[in-house]
């Protein structure tokens, strides 16, 4: 037997891969060896601690060889069975798709079919007619990721660009820089050597709406695991406050707070009244480094407009918390050194994606500043980032202009989008069913705070509508806001076209007229560095959530399967039918294209391509004694910034706003939105529009929060690993289907009629989601909490906005923006109803359809997997992955 072992990254982290004669054996995590460098050393409080000597992905990262041979593949380009090419674009049964089977096609047949539509749409409406989306995160590397190969070839082809929301991290984008600037940085922090300040010096951990053992700090997998561990052991004390007693909390916390959803910025608003009438903030740095604090101040006693004492019993009402919880949260905190944040990163909490994100956001950072931001053991801290790296190692991430084949220099031509409409990625269904959207913003608004009031219409005024979708990657389905919005979308003959590129059959994917297989990240070559997003309007740095800074040749591990094929090659081809294909490729491969990111990198001038090649990946190691500059060190004692990635402002010792200083009541909002309701120039707490206050709470009175998923990664990696269902706290099977765990408190359940393991059914106006009850006492009393961002999609009635039993949860979710001004998503502003199911429970027949649809089969097993590859055992192995299936539903029963 040939063994052969190659490197790849994915979002949950680096992996090797073990094939034995072109089949995938294993996955592991990457282990240094002794010619890989030394880690570095942080010495705190009498001990020394240092990495392990491995690189630690995320449990999902180490599913890739079940994804890779998941039942779920597309296997084969397709076309739906009643689709009609008519001439015009008319009569194609619109209204069938999501229900119309599929029929094979060759790769000639189904790009020709694209081709000749982008032509023929282009020229009956103009170049702006088409659209086209990725999903939030897609295979990991600088060649097939989104922002490369997808944007190069539509920028050239000239088309409708669908701006990205942060949908991760809403209210930090949209209300934090107007603090303290960092629209640079998104609204994110700096966490600069961090780690290394909160092992010498914290004492107190707050993390605020933050579960990272579940997210994982983002595209670092499980780095950061070992230092939180490492915080316990010094006798750090963690308070966790979450409506959901989540799962880093019941390992972790010395104390829990569970506020009721969307009451957080009034828990804010209590701890800076006792702090303000204790005397307990630190005055001296508030009266140098604050804009109009005591404005704000007065506003917090209650000599504002609205005449209201921010006391913790006022808090109390509204959170539900005890006042006397309150004032021991707020003298702990103000008596200790305390780091914390909201979510990894700083600002990636469930509680930015609520109506009052944005308020929460501003008056979290107002509260750090307070205490002395940047001074020891007092930052803006999640510890899930700030680990030291070689900053004068670059290599470029997947956003950064210089790293995209997009743009000079990696490609010799730019591709440069000749269209200057745009849609919204949450609002694209109403756009394409009203026919006419407006909204601010600019997207991401990297490039500056004024970018967030930029007005767009669409159409444009010139300009066509939109009648082709290009769907890449992912499901929107289980990301975006009220998505049976989007099955009406597709039935809609405004469509006239729509395109779905993906790796599994998602949900999403039977909407398609056309399906194009693409292979996973085994399957093809890239280059990519572990969790380096880049600088390109995106938050920089994100690599210091790493404990080892490593560059991985994500070499072919086995040949496309089936007839999937590499991105990269779907695009080109394409473009080669359209005109443009050497202009696209410029004559490269894949290959060449990863040999050109060496090139242009330092990583050239560290390793040679040979070597790296062979071996795999690169570790850029950390000086011994490197030099230290601790995020907000240089703003709270006075000297020119020294971090990375800062502005020319900060060169002056200045923050990005308009005064330079930490803004408590915003001049940048006086400036641009003074009337603005929902992100008003003092940050207060304001009821939500959809909340325990509103008329519609008496309908639906329990808050349903979900928050990134535990068990994937957006939708990537729960529809296509199945024994991830078998897992008790994700799914449970029930007559063959396996159904989303959603979890309610005793009291409620007790009044509901509904017990542990029972069916129960979430319901709004806007649908319905069958689940299975975990009832326990580690959710508000009020809080309905279920994973969001399901990778299954299974309505009772395909195509159609019926029930769904995959937990697609976010069906539920309110389709409103957070405020007129502030495009930002709220899902966790979402009110509903429960009740304990006793209708009929569908059979397997739906998920069923499925894998029946497109002739699927698969087996992780080894032996199964080479008859796949020869083409060998398709009935055999479907018919006992089906009864593997039924099995399981009838124990469970």
């Amino acid at each position: 037997m040939a063994e052969k072992i190659t490197h790849s990254v994915c979002v949950g982290g680096p992996i090797a891969i073990h094939t034995v004669d072109g089949v995938i054996r294993r996955i592991r995590p990457i282990v240094l060896d002794d010619n890989d460098p030394k880690g570095w050393v942080i010495k705190a409080r009498g001990k020394e601690f240092t990495p392990d000597r491995k690189v630690k992905p995320a449990f999902i990262a180490l599913t890739e060889k079940n994804r890779a041979y998941s039942y779920d593949r597309i296997r084969y380009p397709m076309i739906r069975e009643d689709f009609v090419e008519t001439p015009d674009g008319k009569n194609r049964n619109a209204e069938n798709r999501g229900k119309s089977g599929y029929r094979r096609a060759t790769w000639d047949e189904a790009l020709d079919l694209v081709a000749r539509e982008i032509k023929r749409l282009q020229a009956t409406y103009g170049k702006e007619t088409v659209t086209a989306c990725t999903g939030s995160h897609h295979s990991w590397g600088l060649v097939g990721y989104k922002l490369s190969t997808f944007a190069r070839f539509f920028r050239m082809l000239g088309y409708t660009e669908i701006k990205d929301n942060p949908d991760s991290w809403e209210g930090f984008t949209w209300g934090a820089p107007h603090t303290y600037g960092y629209y640079w940085r998104l609204g994110g922090t700096e966490a600069f050597d961090l780690l290394e300040d909160g092992l010498q010096n914290v004492e107190t951990m707050i993390m605020w709406s933050h579960d990272p053992d579940t997210t994982r700090g983002g595209y670092a997998g499980s780095e950061s695991t070992l230092w939180r561990h490492w915080l316990n052991d010094l006798g750090v004390q963690f308070i966790y406050i979450d409506p959901y007693n989540n799962f880093s909390s019941v390992k972790q916390a010395d104390k829990w707070f569970g506020p009721r959803p969307g009451t957080d910025a009034a828990l804010c608003e209590a701890i800076a009244y006792v702090w303000i009438t204790e005397g307990s903030y630190d005055k001296d740095y508030i009266a140098k480094h604050a804009h109009r604090f005591d404005e704000w101040a007065d506003y917090i006693l209650g000599k504002g407009v609205d005449k209201t004492a921010k006391t913790p019993k006022y808090a109390e009402a509204e959170t539900g918390i005890p006042a006397a919880d309150i004032k021991a949260l707020a003298r702990r905190w103000a008596s200790t050194k305390t780091m914390g944040g909201s979510g990894m990163r700083g600002g990636f909490g469930g509680v930015c994606r609520t109506a009052n994100g944005t308020e929460f956001a501003r008056l979290m950072i107002q509260l750090f500043v307070m205490q002395g931001m940047g001074k020891p053991g007092q930052n803006i801290w999640a510890g899930t980032t700030g680990a030291p790296m070689d900053y004068n190692f670059w290599f470029g991430g997947y956003s950064d202009p210089l790293s995209q084949i997009a743009n000079q220099p990696i490609a010799d031509k730019t591709a440069v989008n000749c269209v200057i409409q745009k849609l919204y990625r949450p609002n694209v269904p109403d756009a394409i069913l009203d026919g006419h959207y407006e909204w601010y913003g600019e997207g991401f608004c990297g490039g500056g705070i004024d970018l967030e009031f930029t007005e767009h219409i669409y159409p444009e005024p010139g300009y066509n509508k939109v009648h082709m979708f290009w769907r890449y990657g992912g499901c929107f389905m289980g990301t975006m806001l009220d998505t049976n919005k989007w099955v009406k979308m597709y039935k809609s003959p405004e469509l006239e076209f729509v395109v779905n590129q993906d790796i599994h059959f998602h949900g999403e994917a039977r909407f398609a007229d056309v399906i194009l297989p693409a292979c996973t990240n085994l399957e093809r070559y890239d280059i990519g560095e572990l969790c380096n997003s880049g600088n390109g309007g995106y938050q920089s740095h994100s690599q210091t959530g790493n404990s080892w800074q490593i560059v991985i040749f994500q070499d072919k591990a086995i040949e496309p399967l089936w007839e999937s094929r590499s991105d990269y090659w779907i695009f080109a081809q394409v473009a080669e039918r359209l005109g443009f294909g050497q202009e696209f490729s410029e004559g490269r491969t894949e290959l060449d294209w990863c040999k050109r990111f060496w090139e242009k990198s330092d990583l050239c001038e560290k390793i040679s391509w040979e070597d790296f090649t062979k071996k795999g990946y690169y570790v850029a190691g950390v000086p011994e004694e490197w030099e230290r500059h601790f995020g907000f060190r240089w703003f709270a004692e006075g000297y020119p910034c020294d971090t990375p990635n800062h502005k020319p402002c900060q060169e002056e010792g200045k923050l990005g706003t308009f005064t330079g200083k930490f803004e408590f009541v915003s001049e940048s909002l006086l400036y641009w939105a003074p009337n603005d309701e929902a992100r008003t120039p003092i940050a207060t707490y304001k009821h939500s529009w959809e909340g325990h206050h509103s008329i519609k709470a008496r309908k639906y009175p329990f808050h349903l929060i979900t928050p990134h998923p535990r068990f994937d990664y957006h939708t990537q990696h729960n529809e296509s690993t199945p024994w991830f269902w078998e897992i008790p706290e994700n799914r449970v099977y029930i007559n063959g289907n396996p159904y989303l765990v959603a979890r309610i408190h005793p009291k409620k359940a007790a009044e509901k009629g509904i017990k542990d393991g029972d069916m129960m059914l979430l319901f709004n106006e806007r649908g319905s989601v069958l689940c299975v009850a975990r009832v326990t006492y580690r959710v508000e009393e009020n809080t309905i909490h279920a994973y969001g961002s399901s990778g299954i999609y299974n309505p009772v009635d395909p195509g159609e906005t019926s029930m769904d039993i995959g937990g697609c949860v976010n069906i539920l979710s309110p389709g409103r923006l957070i405020g007129d001004m502030v495009p930002g998503m709220a899902p966790n502003s979402t009110l509903l109803d429960v009740c304990k199911y006793e209708g009929p429970i569908p059979d397997s027949q739906c998920f069923e359809y499925k894998l029946d649809a497109v002739a699927k089969d698969a087996d992780p097993d080894a032996e199964s997997c080479k008859e796949i590859i020869e083409g060998h055992g398709f009935e055999k192995i479907q018919a006992k992955v089906r009864a593997s299936y039924l099995k399981k539903g009838a124990a469970a029963r």
